[in-house]
């Protein structure tokens, strides 16, 4: 293995200055895995492709012509997961993507969506959010992948609707936020985010 490449999902058809805030922000929230392949003198890249179908191209494609790197693919899984440890079953019913030949290892779903890992650490949301921020609004359930999308989105907005920086805005906020949260308490809350840093440190080592 010569390096790292994590294919991200942006959640939209994202300009090219929107994909370059994104990256940094994801890159520094793995900032841990990005050290530890480093010291092992690996390449370590994370690629923010912008939308769904183009970040599982832009994955395939990797995979072909990188295949000596460990490729990662990185979604939303857009919905419950019926097995959480089969994330390429998932995409296959819900997406109708075909990832055969991909090891499970390669493939790694945001349960239900990004802002669940971002509202798991709700002291660190505040602080980036300041002045009448309604921290009681987000959910305060131990396990958030197992919440619906659609409330874990609607939480976050009435959390920051009467804040100075105004109602969430993924490409605006999401990659300082990433970078705001304690990482121990997102994989305590969030088993996917757990797999994610165990596999790619699992790769590194």
């Amino acid at each position: 293995m010569n390096g790292i490449a994590v294919y991200l999902e942006g959640g939209g058809n994202y300009s090219t200055d929107d994909k370059a805030t994104l990256r940094p922000g994801m890159s520094e929230f793995l900032r841990s895995l990005r050290e530890a392949a480093r010291q092992k003198h690996l390449d370590w890249r994370v690629v923010a492709c912008g939308g769904r179908n183009a970040t599982y191209d832009a994955f395939l494609n990797a995979t072909k012509t990188s295949p000596a790197g460990f490729n990662v693919l990185l979604v939303d899984s857009e919905g419950p997961v019926a097995t959480p440890l089969s994330p390429r079953t998932h995409l296959k019913e819900r997406d109708g993507w075909d990832l055969p030949a991909i090891s499970e290892r390669s493939i790694h779903l945001m349960i239900q969506t990004m802002e669940a890992w971002i509202i798991a650490d709700a002291d660190a949301v505040a602080r980036y959010y300041g002045q009448y921020f309604l921290k009681k609004a987000l959910p305060a359930a131990q396990h958030l992948e197992r919440l619906d999308k659609v409330r874990i989105q609607n939480a976050l907005k009435r959390a920051t609707a009467k804040t100075q920086k105004k109602e969430y805005c993924k490409i605006r906020d999401a990659a300082a936020l990433l970078r705001a949260i304690d990482l121990g308490i997102l994989r305590r809350r969030c088993p996917s985010c757990e797999r994610l840093f165990a596999t790619v440190r699992e790769a590194i080592d």
